[in-house]
């Protein structure tokens, strides 16, 4: 990962972290369920985001370095890698 892209991405699970814990607060003083909720489904998305992030920097990097090689078994492993990340994405 390139370093500004680390940065960004560590101050944006900085920001998460504290959010997490703006949650864990509302349910310490029994704050309404609803509230709590949508505070969890933004942590969530804010999650995602980065995961998006962590996803993108691999496959330009990573997988893009691996399918040009000559290595065909590390060609697999990052293809499989690739579509295990997509089925757990999927639920499956």
């Amino acid at each position: 990962m390139n370093e500004a892209t680390q940065k960004k991405t560590i101050r944006r699970l900085q920001i998460i972290e504290g959010h997490v814990r703006a949650v864990q607060r509302m349910v310490e003083n029994d704050d309404y369920c609803i509230d709590v909720i949508r505070q969890i489904s933004a942590v969530q998305s804010a999650l995602s985001k980065v995961s998006q992030v962590i996803l993108e920097e691999h496959l330009s990097h990573c997988v893009t370095e691996a399918v040009r090689g000559d290595d065909a078994t590390r060609r697999e492993k990052v293809l499989q890698e690739i579509a295990d990340v997509f089925e757990h994405a999927n639920g499956k």
